[in-house]
Order: C-alpha cells, then sequence, then structure tokens
C-alpha cells in the first residue's frame, strides 16, 4: 500500500474540462488519450486523468476549473469550445493549459497569435467556426436552386463571426437564407417547423457544440421533414444527417494529447504554436439521400 500510494503521488495529473457531456464525447475523449499515449503518457499507467463535465451549463466551467486547480493537476486539457480554455484560463496562470476549439483562438481571447503559444496556454485551432461560408457553397452546389435555412447558437462565441460569414455568402452567391437562432432542444423543434412553414430546401446546423451533441435530434427533425441538412462533424452523418463537412475533429483531439504529452514530458505552452488541421473532409450519407429522394450527382 504504500509503495502504491507514493506512484500515485508521483504520477502526474490530466485534469480534462469538457463544456459537453462524457458520453457525448466518448470518442473523442478516446482519441485525446490516445494521443497522450503515443507521447508516452498512458492514462491508469504512468499518468492520471481526473475528468470535470459541464454536461451544456457553461456556467458551471469556471468552478470546475477551480476545482482541478485546487487538486492540482499537472496540466489540463480544455475541450468543447473556446469556453472550457477560457475558464482554465481564469483559474491558474501557472499550471500549462492545451486547449482544442473550432472558433479563432485570438478573437476567443485564449492567445495573442497563433505562431506560438501564450505564458501557459497553447492548443489546438479546428477553424471549424470560419466555414460556414464553405458549407453554404457546397449546399449550393447540391441544391442550386434551394433556399436555405441556417440555425446559429446565439449562445457560441464565435456567432458573430458565423452569422457575418453566412451574410458575406450570401452576397457572392445570390443565396436565399433564413437565418434562425437556437441554444436548446426546443428551439431546434421550433426551428425546423418554421423551416418547414417557411418552404426551404436544406438546412445549415452551424459549428457550435451545442449543434455537435445535439446531432441525433437535428439528424431526426431533418429526416422528418425530409430537408437535407449539413452539420460541421462526420458524426452528425453518421447518426442519419445528410452530410458534413469540416476537419476531423477525432484527429484534432488525438493532436491535443499528444501536445499535453509534450508539455508533461517538459515543453512550454509558449514555445508551441498553435495547430491547424490541414485536411478537411466532406462526408455524404447515401443512405440518408435515398430516404429523403435526393439524388446526388457523381460530380459533386
Amino acid at each position: 500500500r504504500p509503495v502504491a500510494t507514493l506512484a500515485q503521488q508521483t504520477r502526474p495529473v490530466v485534469g480534462y474540462l469538457g463544456s459537453r457531456s462524457a458520453e457525448d464525447q466518448k470518442n473523442l475523449v478516446a482519441a485525446a488519450l490516445q494521443g497522450l499515449k503515443e507521447a508516452g503518457f498512458a492514462a491508469g499507467q504512468n499518468v492520471t486523468v481526473e475528468f470535470r463535465w459541464a454536461d451544456g451549463q457553461y456556467e458551471r466551467l469556471p468552478a470546475l476549473a477551480e476545482e482541478l486547480v485546487k487538486l492540482p493537476v499537472s496540466l489540463i486539457i480544455a475541450t468543447g469550445g473556446s469556453d472550457p480554455g477560457r475558464a482554465a484560463k481564469a483559474a491558474t496562470s501557472t499550471i500549462p493549459i492545451v486547449f482544442i476549439t473550432a472558433a479563432d483562438p485570438v478573437k476567443a481571447g485564449l492567445v495573442t497569435n497563433l505562431n506560438r503559444g501564450q505564458g501557459n496556454v497553447t492548443g489546438i485551432s479546428m477553424i471549424g467556426a470560419s466555414l460556414e461560408a464553405k458549407r453554404l457553397e457546397l449546399l449550393h452546389e447540391m441544391l442550386p436552386e434551394a433556399s436555405i435555412g441556417v440555425m446559429i447558437n446565439p449562445g457560441y462565441p464565435a456567432a458573430r463571426a458565423q452569422a457575418e460569414e453566412v451574410e458575406e455568402a450570401v452576397k457572392r452567391l445570390g443565396l436565399k437564407v433564413s437565418v434562425i437562432n437556437a441554444s436548446t432542444p426546443v428551439e431546434v423543434d421550433a426551428a425546423f417547423a418554421k423551416f418547414d412553414a417557411q418552404k426551404v430546401g436544406a438546412v445549415l446546423a452551424c459549428n457550435d457544440p451545442f449543434f455537435g451533441s445535439d446531432r441525433l435530434q437535428i439528424a431526426a427533425l431533418a429526416s422528418h421533414y425530409k430537408l437535407p441538412a449539413m452539420s460541421f462533424r462526420r458524426e452528425f452523418a453518421e447518426a442519419g444527417g445528410l452530410v458534413s463537412y469540416g476537419a476531423q475533429f477525432a484527429e484534432g483531439y488525438r493532436q491535443t494529447g499528444i501536445y499535453a504529452g509534450k508539455v508533461l514530458a517538459g515543453a512550454r505552452p509558449a514555445d508551441l504554436p498553435v495547430m491547424q488541421p490541414t485536411k478537411f473532409e466532406l462526408v455524404i450519407n447515401l443512405k440518408t439521400a435515398r430516404a429523403i429522394g435526393l439524388a446526388i450527382s457523381e460530380a459533386f
């Protein structure tokens, strides 16, 4: 027993701070732990991982971050948007923080530039929140005559930038777009009912942790109303949505784990640049396309 206690005391502890739920993030957590293992730190063997989940209640993040700091932990991995990273940054200026976010980390206040970390903070930028114009362009290419319903979560830090991107795409492509704010399952239900009443031809659920975790409901509503729907994570298409476009989130989380391992091994966050994805994927669920009576061209 004394030997086991000593081993636990000398083993580094990683705090894992997530804005969503453990169940929703299961595959992404596995990817992050795989990255840690590749960097030489296997959970339960030579590193302990303490999880704290906000379950979508963002106001809980500061207290959860404080909890991790008081344990104390050797490092904090902040996931599920920029809010966990900001909460961790507010809680400590000394414990290293590795974030992963789809929002612009500079605009979100996590770092001052992407070329290097800042103080105790570095991480991975999935740049997913700046791809709404591209997603609209792809939907327009697939359904050139369709008007498009766009859902934006007003509580997401990048919501204003997303709205600006949508407006820019509307002007450039000559689209007819209906934008509706939704930040709860009830509001998502109402948004689809309104899109149906407006006779829109397709729906885009913008990049947002809530829409990511609510993907089953969004895919089910799209199927119910027979609306082609696009989102940002491949898990949306796997859940029955028609199409997704974005970076490979599992790969981003694996890189987050690798970065955390580098820091645990002695690297300074301030010396590590904020990494960005180099691969983006378009995923189409052909079974869903057949179910809603949509023919996807081979050219597309």
